[in-house]
């Protein structure tokens, strides 16, 4: 799921996606992945594409926050968490500094 996860986003433009494998340090998820989009547009096309090729391959978000604000929403997949980001707030947040634990599955 990951790799799909990965290959669409970048079908869209993101940047910067960057996948952590978080499974042996947290019961949240097995892997968060985490980019950002250029406009509070972009970052709301990048969720919409990625919501609707998931459904089309038979994986449904479990839940969606940031949607409106489109700063930083969060789709979860259960064992996939997906953080897409504006570039200002996720260098604010910096994610990787905090999961840093994790092990870098892969830069994009």
């Amino acid at each position: 799921m990951v790799d799909k996860i990965v290959e669409i986003l970048d079908s869209k433009k993101a940047k910067d996606i960057n996948v952590i494998s978080i499974e042996n340090i947290s019961i949240l998820s097995d892997y968060f992945v985490i980019c950002n989009g250029t406009s509070s547009t972009h970052i709301k096309t990048l969720a919409d594409e990625l919501e609707e090729k998931m459904e089309e391959l038979g994986q449904r978000c479990i839940h969606k926050e940031g949607y409106n604000s489109a700063r930083w929403i969060l789709l979860d997949y259960g064992d996939v968490v997906v953080h897409i980001f504006h570039e200002e707030d996720r260098g604010f947040y910096n994610l990787e500094r905090l999961w840093a634990d994790g092990v870098l599955s892969y830069k994009v």
